[in-house]
């Protein structure tokens, strides 16, 4: 298979028939996105807080 140089789409469209992009816009990968989100911000949170209680 021959790759294509450069190019490449952020987000592709459901509709588009392209094979050059880094995310597909479905439910999959918004989903995966807002936990992936929640778990930094929780993450963060835990360091913020460990900071108060260990001093």
């Amino acid at each position: 298979m021959k790759r294509e140089k450069g190019n490449f789409e952020f987000i592709k469209d459901p509709e588009d028939n392209k094979k050059n992009y880094i995310f597909q816009k479905d439910k999959i990968t918004r989903n995966v996105t807002y936990f992936v989100s929640a778990i930094l911000v929780l993450l963060i949170l835990a360091v913020v807080f460990s900071n108060f209680f260990f001093k």
